[in-house]
């Protein structure tokens, strides 16, 4: 593999990455009403609902599963 490939191979899944985190960012704030939240606030939010989302999880939504 050619290093210019390996170049553009990261850069696109940088890309992917950059364009998912952006669309679960804005899940996050129409759903629960966050954009008015600093980062920090958001994550003490997160952190209260986190243990009882990860435990009632349906299975097709764990760790198992490819992220899309």
């Amino acid at each position: 593999m050619s290093n210019q490939y390996e170049k553009l191979v990261e850069q696109q899944a940088r890309k992917a990455r950059s364009r998912r985190l952006i669309q679960k960012g804005a899940l996050l704030e129409k759903y629960f009403q966050a954009d008015n939240l600093s980062v920090e606030q958001t994550e003490e939010l997160l952190k209260i609902f986190a243990n009882y989302v990860n435990a009632h999880k349906p299975n097709k939504f764990k760790n198992d599963q490819p992220n899309n």
